[in-house]
């Protein structure tokens, strides 16, 4: 079985919208996959990414709007007739036939000889590396291998396109991590397109070449896992991707200003109710030597979590709790000890904002509303 980067497609979807009982569970979806694109739809629960990759396989029929795959529209075809490849979380393997066998069976259903059949699916159980156990039972493998199995059996009649509908969430995180790794060498070796579905931020940095971030049956942003996490355009986007601080204030004449007395440039901002958001790794420890500066904020240590090449650092302060990520060298005050932290000015992220979104508890689990008006001071 030979795949080339010219067999990945270009996928469109234009307009698409899913209505269940009037409630839009998509609304309006417009994306663009690039041919050879890893390209993950993020998002929490009941966002609309598992429903989008639904219409796209032909589970599910859109309300309106068009599916469309090198240049044809596939709104109305089957999901049999569109040479799609799936892979669920639950693998789905009939526990009856045996590894190759279950490889084969989308060959069998589309008449493939039987001679061909069996040479292809040892083909693409080698590719995933499993070739040695072809005449085992899933009940015979462990988790990871069963994943494997339903991945061969979704690359073995060499689809058009790859969809992935969380396939690793029920697995332990240690290899979770090493699947991801593979499906990633695997994507690069093949150059197919894949669509691939998660609510988890870190696996989605991890694969994808971009990522459509979802929220309440839209798409927030579309963009590379950098442009997501250090150029985020909504508030939404800012809080999902990454932990990050959360300083609620007001813009009054192109300045954000805080009741602690934080103040930042902020002229492409609205007047009104804002948020400032500051990454954990851009703080630094400011010293007896550092002069008092409006990006300063005063705190208590209260807890030091060690995490190998980093460490976690949880500060009280009158502007809420804070997290501060150091490098295992830098020197971290202990637990108890007054701290001041300052930043550069460009590493904030400003957004407009109604107060009424913004809690203090703890910013690494905070649910925020999205906005539209951002910009970097």
């Amino acid at each position: 079985m030979t795949l080339t980067p010219s067999t990945g497609s270009e996928l469109l979807l234009r307009g698409l919208v899913k209505r269940y009982a009037g409630t839009a569970a998509v609304a309006n979806v417009d994306l663009d996959v690039a041919s050879g694109e890893f390209l993950t739809l993020l998002g929490p629960s009941g966002s609309g990414k598992t429903t989008t990759l639904s219409m796209v396989a032909g589970f599910t029929e859109p309300t309106s709007g068009s599916v469309i795959c090198d240049g044809s529209e596939i709104t109305a075809i089957p999901p049999h007739k569109r040479g799609l490849g799936m892979v669920f979380q639950n693998y789905s393997l009939f526990p009856h036939l045996t590894v190759r066998e279950n490889v084969e069976f989308p060959l069998r259903q589309r008449g493939v000889p039987k001679g061909e059949r069996a040479r292809r699916a040892l083909e693409a159980l080698d590719l995933v590396e499993l070739g040695g156990r072809a005449n085992a039972k899933p009940s015979q493998l462990s988790g990871g291998q069963q994943q494997r199995v339903a991945i061969a059996r979704a690359l073995v009649f060499e689809p058009r396109l790859l969809l992935m509908d969380e396939p690793f969430g029920a697995l332990d995180r240690a290899l979770r991590e090493r699947l991801q790794l593979e499906l990633r060498s695997l994507h690069k070796e093949l150059g197919i397109t894949v669509i691939f579905v998660t609510h988890d931020q870190e696996e989605a940095l991890t694969l994808s070449d971009r990522i459509a971030v979802f929220n309440e049956g839209r798409i927030e942003q579309v963009g590379t896992p950098q442009d997501l996490y250090e150029r985020p355009e909504t508030l939404f986007v800012a809080r999902f991707i990454g932990e990050s601080n959360a300083f609620p204030g007001d813009v009054v004449g192109g300045t954000f200003t805080t009741p602690q007395g934080l103040r930042l440039p902020a002229a492409d901002v609205p007047a009104g109710p804002a948020v400032a958001i500051v990454r954990p790794e851009r703080f630094r420890f400011a010293s007896e030597r550092d002069t008092t500066s409006e990006r300063e904020v005063s705190g208590v240590v209260r807890d030091v979590t060690y995490l190998g090449a980093q460490r976690r650092v949880e500060i009280s302060s009158a502007s809420g709790p804070l997290i501060v990520r150091a490098g295992v060298d830098a020197a971290v005050p202990e637990p108890g000890a007054d701290v001041r932290l300052t930043w550069a000015a460009e590493h904030s992220r400003i957004f407009a904002t109604p107060h009424t979104t913004i809690e203090t508890r703890t910013p690494w689990t905070e649910t925020l509303a999205p906005s539209t008006s951002s910009s970097l001071s």
